[in-house]
Parts: C-alpha cells; structure tokens; sequence
C-alpha cells in the first residue's frame, strides 16, 4: 500500500529474480555440457574451448543488474500483489525473450561461441523459475497464516466525505490487507472518542484526512496514538494540484512535504548519470577521427572558426555554452533580424528550412546531424544529458509567452530527445514541440532513454527533417 513498502517489496523481487536468472544461466551451461542431455537430445558434442567458463563469466556482470530492469521496464514489479496470472505470465514472458536475445547480441559482440541450445535452455529455465517464484509468493498470500499476519485494523478520521473517499480508495485494494475496524466523524463526533476506539478495536493504525478539518483535532488525534505507539497515516493533501508528485522527506529534522513535477532522485537517476558520463566518454573517443576530419574539412572551405558558441539555458534556466560544428557563414547572427519573416515555427524558436546562412558543407552536417557531436563535451561536463528537452537559446527562453513552458527547464537538456525520434524538425508548432518534451518529464523511465537512444540512430541515418 505504502510506496516505501511497494519499493522494499519490489527490490526484494529484483533481487530474488536477479539470483534466478544468474542461477538459471549456470544450470543451462551446466545442462548443455552434461553427456547424458547431449544423448538424450542428440545433440552435437562440444569442447571445452565453446564453453570456457572464463568467457562466460563477464555476462554475469551484465546479466545480474540487466535482467531485473528489462523485466521492470516490461511492468512486471507494477502489477498488483495478487492480480491475474496472465498479468503475470505475458511482461515474464517478454522480459526472458529481451533477456535471451540481449545475451545473444552480447556474446556475438564479445566473440563468445555459445550453442544454441544453451540460450533455449536459459530462456526456458529463466522463465520457469520465475514464474515458480511468483506462484510460490501467491500460494503463500493466500495462505491463512499470511493473511493473519498481513492483515491490519485502522480507524478512518477525518469529516464525512473524506471519510467516505477514504473507506472506497482502501476497499478497492482489499489485497493489501487492510481491515476498517472503525470510523470517527471529527464535526460529529467529540476527538476525544479516539482514544476509547483504540482500545476497543485493537487497532494497528489510524488514517487520518486532514483536509478542510481543524488542525487542534487533527493534533490531538497525533499526540493520542503516539503516546500509545499507534501509527498514524495522514493524507496531507492540503492544496489541490493538477500535475506534481508529492513526496515526504526531513530538513533539518521537520517533516518536510515535497511537489515536485520533475522525476524524483533515485537509483533510476544515479544510473542514467554514469549512462550520461561513460556513454559521452565513449562516444568521443569513437569518434575522435571524425572529429578531425570535420574539422579539417570546415577549415579549409570556410572563412572562420571550426565550432560554434552560444549561450543555452540548462536546467532551471542556468545559462551554459554549447559547443557545435560551425555550419553557418560567420556574420550569421547578424543577419538574424533580415530572415525573420522566414520563421516556420511558431513561439519564440527561430526555424527555417533553406536558411542562406548555412554553408554547403554546413547543410550536409546538419542533415545528419553530425553538427551535434561537439555536444558530448557538454554531457562530459554534465551541463547535459544523452536524452533531454533540446537546448534552447537564452534569447528565445525569455521570448517564452506561456509560462507552462518553462517547465521543460526542470530536467537537464538533453542530445536527442522525443521530439526528435517524433518527427524531428518537421514540427512546426511550438506547443507540439513542448507537448512532446512534458510528455518525456511525466512519463520519464530509464527505459525510455534507452528507447529514445535506439529510436535516435535510424531517424539521424535517414537524415530525414533536419533543418
């Protein structure tokens, strides 16, 4: 029911499945190496060299943390405790054929050989395992005991509305083990009841609404169960919000109430940091003779330095200099003004599609966006991200006419973005374009990096939209 319980409970399940897929692995190395399957399949022998173990054991480093995201990424940990089995059967299912064919991708790219039919025996046992797992873990919900330890008796407070939306929200999710043993009306009924109830009902627990209630009673009802070690839930939805996230945290030891529309620091963060980091660091060494090439090659058919400067707004709209290839004339901004009739983005964003100010070998760098590559200094220097909202100029952020959209300021600015994998430049609208990049801080997944990123390489290939 609680968040923080939902997230120990998951991570006791990625932990347990991590263990089940390293395990599965071994046995089906195990397996397909054992003479007794070889006959009984009709397999062909293999030798000690196809199976080295010393080989095989760096796909464990990536196999133990991989296997958990691919079957998070699938849905598999936001399911219900106790839902259908087919809730459970069809993300297991995707989340094993991922794992399977990633394993198979990173063998291929290490130059491991591996039989076939190991990776069969993987996906099949992997498979098994877990789904083994899930019917123990429903068996054991199920199971009188369970329910006996699980289930646990509260007390609704608060007026009578709230008190009725309360009773409907907990019994929608009977499977959480929540018994309403009692309910105080705090207009009706003198505060004072509280502390016969408690003693009536045996109670673990009061869930307390304190919306439009008066704060003495909701303090008085606080002071009663902690002086008796009873928990209290407050439902502190005091201010109505349309799109933030609410979050409890302690500053300087006062209980401090978050809102917050930005994704929430966590593990999911601290990894898409070092994708951030070891992904730009990678990506410059790789590409470090194209570097130079294109270097030599806007040095020596335009007048003029080799990159391009200008002042972006990061994140909170702190100002940074990104760093480009060089595809316009020098005096480019000058003639800005002259161009301006020319716009086809609506907003304050400045698009054209034959901009005369673009150099012939500017154009053929933008069309693939090959102009961009000198942003991965920038991501080194964590002003941005592999995957974010583009970098806008300063300028134009403060052309912003609607206010809304300085939301998009809130995470770091990104490579390549949603916006881009959805049509690129095409986009004309100002609104779409920022739609598309609230839509990625809302929905905001590591996963959904890793899409973006794979949806990237195609849509730069084609060259398609790029202005």
């Amino acid at each position: 029911m609680l968040r923080r319980a939902r997230q120990i409970r998951t991570q006791i399940h990625q932990i347990v499945d991590a263990g089940l897929f390293a395990s599965s692995f071994w046995i089906a190395y195990a397996l397909r190496g054992d003479p007794q399957i070889i006959a009984w399949f009709n397999l062909p022998p293999i030798d000690s060299v196809t199976l080295d173990p010393d080989k095989l054991v760096w796909l464990y480093a990536a196999l133990i943390p991989a296997a958990p995201l691919i079957l998070e990424s699938q849905g598999f940990y936001s399911r219900p405790p106790l839902g259908s089995r087919l809730g459970v059967i069809w993300p297991l299912l995707k989340g094993c054929l991922i794992t399977t064919f990633g394993l198979v991708l990173a063998m291929f790219a290490l130059h491991i050989v591996t039989p076939r039919a190991m990776m069969v025996f993987f996906g099949l046992i992997s498979f098994s395992l877990v789904y083994a797992k899930e019917e123990l873990v429903r068996w054991a919900l199920h199971s009188r005991m369970a329910q006996s330890q699980s289930s646990r008796r509260f007390i609704l407070v608060g007026t009578e509305r709230e008190i009725i939306r309360m009773r409907k929200d907990l019994l929608h999710h009977t499977s959480e083990g929540v018994e309403i043993a009692a309910e105080l009306n705090l207009v009706e009924t003198p505060v004072q009841q509280i502390v016969k109830m408690l003693h009536d009902h045996s109670i673990f627990g009061v869930v307390l609404s304190a919306k439009h209630t008066n704060f003495e009673q909701v303090e008085y009802v606080i002071r009663a169960c902690e002086l008796e070690g009873i928990e209290v839930w407050l439902i502190a939805d005091f201010f109505s919000t349309d799109i933030s996230r609410t979050s409890l945290d302690e500053l300087l030891g006062r209980p401090l109430l978050i809102f917050r529309t930005a994704p929430e620091a966590g593990w999911q963060s601290l990894v898409k940091l070092l994708m951030d980091f070891f992904g730009a660091f990678v990506l410059l060494v790789l590409s470090a003779p194209l570097f130079l090439i294109i270097a030599a090659v806007i040095k020596f058919t335009t007048p003029g330095p080799v990159f391009f400067r200008q002042q972006r707004s990061g994140m909170s709209g702190a100002p940074f200099t990104l760093y480009k290839f060089r595809t316009m004339v020098t005096n480019a901004e000058q003639f800005k003004h002259e161009l301006e009739a020319m716009n086809e983005m609506t907003g304050p964003v400045f698009k054209v599609t034959n901009d005369p100010r673009v150099t012939p070998i500017g154009r053929f760098l933008r069309k693939y966006s090959l102009d961009e590559l000198p942003q991965l200094w920038n991501v080194l220097r964590g002003e941005m991200s592999l995957v974010g909202p583009r970098p806008l100029p300063v300028d134009e952020v403060k052309r912003f006419e609607n206010l809304a959209h300085r939301r998009r300021l809130s995470v770091k600015p990104g490579l390549t973005c949603l916006w881009q994998v959805s049509g690129r430049s095409r986009i004309s609208d100002f609104k779409e374009w920022v739609r598309l990049d609230l839509e990625y801080i809302d929905n905001w997944t590591l996963w959904l990096d890793v899409k973006i990123l794979i949806l990237t390489i195609p849509a730069v290939l084609r060259g398609t939209g790029a202005k």
